[in-house]
């Protein structure tokens, strides 16, 4: 492509990439998207192209490679939507108490110092050891085991409704007032 192999004319070959991928593809958008895909990756792939071959039949297979890889990715993402379809219907959504709470610990979690954040995120949620979050993070795993406690500690210590350690932006939790009813209630 870079016209240093002989018998490497890609542009003149344009002209039939194209008709093919509209073929395969029938959208014209999708057609170049496909195009652009292939040379790309037979620009990627240049060396493997045998000095001598038909660069055409060549570049064909790889655009019709693209075109499998897209429809089997296509494929895998439209079981993944449907698979979180089904769970999503089978699903109550969560009352608003419950969103709020967990809007207000999602904020805690993030008001963390970021080298616990890091910590605790690589532990609880990665489900990494605590010897390969060390190793993620670079660090021995006393520190990292240290920082994960003390990250612990501040979300403990959010949870209990108790002010956050100095020098956190967390609040403590914002405890709801019902208010309306019957008019029997007494406050």
């Amino acid at each position: 492509m870079n016209g240093k192999t002989p018998g490497f004319n890609v542009i003149g070959q344009l002209a039939a990439l194209r008709r093919y991928a509209l073929s395969l593809v029938r959208n014209p958008d999708e057609a170049e998207d496909l195009v652009h895909d292939a040379l790309v990756k037979a620009y990627e792939r240049q060396s493997t192209f045998r000095t001598g071959a038909n660069v055409r039949n060549w570049l064909m297979s790889i655009l019709h490679n693209a075109h499998i890889d897209r429809l089997r990715q296509r494929r895998s993402q439209e079981r993944r939507h449907d698979a979180a379809a089904e769970i999503a219907e089978t699903s109550a959504p969560a009352n608003q108490d419950h969103s709020v709470r967990l809007t207000q610990l999602r904020n805690a979690f993030f008001g963390l110092p970021e080298e616990q954040r890091e910590a605790l995120h690589l532990v609880a949620i990665e489900e990494l050891s605590y010897q390969e979050a060390a190793d993620t993070l670079a660090i021995p795993v006393g520190t990292l085991m240290s920082r994960v406690a003390r990250a612990r500690q501040r979300l403990r210590s959010f949870e209990q409704g108790g002010s956050a350690a100095p020098g956190t932006h967390l609040r403590p939790a914002i405890h709801l007032k019902i208010v309306g009813g019957t008019g029997d209630d007494k406050q």
